[in-house]
């Protein structure tokens, strides 16, 4: 493997409900804080796996921004481009799980130090040395954030570097816009799209899913990784077409679980295994990332991994459909 995986985007706290059922409008007991964020637990697994790994963001000079750099320094995450701003705080979520599981979350990103990420000199510096640039739908979360983005993505490509896109972008933010501009923006430079489920649906106007395919792989993707939750993966690009199942595991918590996807598969495709192993790596670091509470809590490495692919069962594999499933991460 030559060159970097690098992300950019917001670094924060999780602190997590124990009880299920409850809203933040009643006392109950809470958890953590956890290191976390979508980017940053993205990167976590890469350097994990191996990779020669870097992100780009911005934390308050307090705790919970500590707490967040420390633990991927621990991971050998290159934090260099991490900047500092001792004005504002650490992001953080909030996090509370219905009965049925689901989750809802309460965030302080816009008003946060992860609203002030910019490409500085150290942020340049890190890019010059992209192989692998992923864009997370999370950090998408502000015009400033998404002209950032842009330069970051350009300056990434100029160097030749791969583009992954997990979109994990809200339909209402396509209302806007700005957003829409920006996401069809990010979709003509990305090689790898991975979206969860109805998410293939959001960047065209395509009726189904076989038809969005056909859509986005004429401006230019190269694979399209589409996340199905439980029912595992399904691969296609312009020569193979194939699906996965998922690795049948006890869930406790389903956070970062599409990021350790994301972060498995690009590494492993870096260090020039085929796609359907890279996947089915990538499917056992999700089923992996579900069994802790917390984003960062479930990263593996390989032998990890291997000892997951070896011993659990698998649900059946998937087939391509039109209908819509559940989001996996955040």
């Amino acid at each position: 493997m030559t060159g970097m995986v690098i992300t950019m985007g917001e670094i924060l706290v999780d602190i997590l409900a124990e009880e299920r059922g409850k809203g933040f409008r009643e006392p109950g007991r809470l958890m953590g804080p956890f290191p976390g964020g979508a980017p940053a637990t993205f990167i976590a697994q890469a350097a994990r796996l191996g990779a020669d790994a870097g992100i780009i963001s911005c934390i308050g000079d307090d705790d919970f921004g500590w707490l967040c750099v420390d633990r991927l320094r621990r991971e050998g995450v290159d934090v260099s481009a991490v900047r500092v701003d001792p004005d504002q705080v650490t992001a953080s979520a909030f996090v509370r799980y219905r009965e049925d599981g689901d989750r809802d979350f309460l965030f302080n990103l816009k008003r946060s130090a992860a609203g002030h990420i910019t490409i500085d000199a150290a942020a340049h510096g890190m890019l010059a040395q992209c192989a692998h640039f992923h864009i997370m739908g999370t950090s998408l979360f502000s015009f400033h954030i998404i002209d950032e983005m842009k330069e970051a993505i350009e300056l990434a490509k100029a160097n030749g570097a791969v583009i992954s896109f997990d979109p994990n972008i809200r339909k209402e933010m396509l209302t806007i816009p700005e957003m829409r501009a920006g996401l069809e923006f990010m979709l003509g430079y990305t090689d790898i799209f991975m979206p969860s489920g109805p998410e293939i649906l959001l960047p065209t106007e395509a009726k189904s899913e076989r038809a969005a395919i056909d859509d986005l792989l004429g401006l230019g993707i190269r694979m399209i990784v589409i996340k199905r939750n439980r029912r595992g993966v399904s691969f296609r690009s312009r020569t193979e077409s194939f699906d996965l199942p998922a690795f049948r595991i006890d869930e406790v918590d389903p956070t970062g679980a599409g990021d350790c996807f994301g972060a498995a598969f690009v590494t492993c495709l870096l260090q020039g295994m085929p796609t359907e192993r890279a996947l089915t790596y990538a499917n056992a670091a999700g089923a992996l990332a579900v069994s802790r509470k917390g984003g960062m809590e479930g990263i593996a490495d390989f032998a990890t991994l291997d000892r997951l692919i070896a011993t659990a069962s698998r649900a059946d594999a998937p087939q391509g459909s039109d209908t819509p499933h559940d989001n996996d991460h955040r």
